[in-house]
């Protein structure tokens, strides 16, 4: 469960020069405008229904996470909930999301900046057919390769968040069964990314496996690797 290229593991805090790591509000305000706004585009594209689903993002030694039951329009400034990573609250009146616990297995495992959350339709979907996303398209190189399937447990247990962890090992996202999607990155907005891209790639498989009579071609496991190595050098130059 690593990801390489991240400039945030568990001494993220140092930076900041605050008690226990803990940054100061202008960060801590804008932290939790992105997740807000990122919460709100998982409902607008159709990834969660309702309160489903929840969004985190790491600032220092704190995890900024969407609150229990409570809906994304409706959240304001005045609604931050941010916990340590060992799960104790310390900003926020409202109840943190009950998917704490996977969340904060994410950090304690990985570098993650960020994690994601959602009842994704054809993801779900996908969790209740086969152990991993067969190798339908070569952006599973994204992922670190094909994405597993961790088995069912009731939502926010312990329990979940050990299969997630061991779904996650050497990847960057996971579907959960009978259940979503987790996704994670070293920023909310590659985290969403991810996940809208899991999400495709199911509806991929599921469209391609739905033609009576033929079976779809698949990658080889080379093929994705290979994907992966030209992948690192993707995207603008700075």
């Amino acid at each position: 469960m690593t990801e390489t290229g991240h400039t945030h593991g568990h001494d993220r805090g140092s930076e900041h020069g605050h008690g226990h790591g803990h940054p100061d509000g202008p960060e801590i305000e804008q932290a939790w405008r992105d997740l807000v706004a990122t919460a709100r585009r998982s409902a607008a594209d159709g990834l969660v229904v309702g309160t489903s689903g929840n969004v985190s993002v790491r600032v220092g030694e704190l995890v900024l996470v969407t609150p229990s039951g409570v809906p994304y329009d409706r959240l304001t400034p005045g609604d931050t909930v941010a916990v340590e990573l060992d799960g104790r609250q310390v900003l926020g009146r409202l109840r943190p999301t009950s998917e704490l616990p996977m969340h904060l297995e994410v950090y304690r495992n990985s570098t993650a900046g960020a994690v994601v959350h959602t009842h994704a339709v054809h993801a779900t979907a996908v969790s209740t057919l086969v152990p991993e996303l067969p190798l339908i398209h070569y952006m599973a190189a994204d992922f670190g390769g094909p994405v597993r399937v961790a088995p069912y447990a009731m939502y926010g247990t312990d329990a979940l968040a050990g299969h997630m962890v061991d779904a996650l090992r050497d990847r960057t996202g996971c579907l959960l069964q009978n259940h979503g999607t987790v996704t994670y990155a070293d920023t909310l907005d590659k985290a969403y990314d991810r996940t809208a891209q899991l999400e495709w790639m199911c509806r991929l498989w599921l469209t391609a496996t739905s033609v009576p009579g033929r079976t779809p071609s698949l990658l080889s496991s080379q093929q994705v690797r290979d994907v992966g190595e030209r992948l690192k050098g993707y995207g603008q130059r700075s």
